[in-house]
């Protein structure tokens, strides 16, 4: 579930940059400035691209709460500040051999055994 809507935030991020890069550079954009309304009012015209970012813009907000909702539910009951805070527990070393480990095996050789006579 998190995923598809991982995949559909990332999709409407892409269609809202595609959408507002589509739009005319003179303000007309999401209704902040004036531009095409009308002579006395403060609005512009509600043009299809205007109402189009709209809808993207809400659509990506209500995915960033639903992500960020999903998100805290996972996550653990402990702060990040708690976890660093913590004593680390100690770190086993093996044992250092003694030196005589340490010396290496004795040559062997290859010539075949003999029994001593007795004498």
């Amino acid at each position: 579930m998190e995923n598809v809507i991982l995949i559909v935030h990332l999709i409407l991020a892409l269609c809202l940059i595609g959408i507002v890069l589509l739009q005319r550079s003179e303000g007309g954009g999401l209704g902040l400035s004036g531009g095409g309304g009308g002579v006395m009012s403060g609005r512009s015209a509600a043009t299809a691209m205007g109402k189009l970012t709209w809808g993207f813009a809400i659509a990506f907000i209500v995915t960033s709460i639903t992500l960020t909702i999903l998100a805290a539910a996972k996550s653990d009951t402990t702060s990040v500040v708690d976890r660093i805070s913590e004593t680390p527990t100690p770190i086993e070393t093996p044992a250092v051999p003694a030196t005589g480990d340490l010396l290496p095996p004795a040559p062997v050789s290859n010539a075949p055994v003999v029994p001593q006579a007795a004498e």
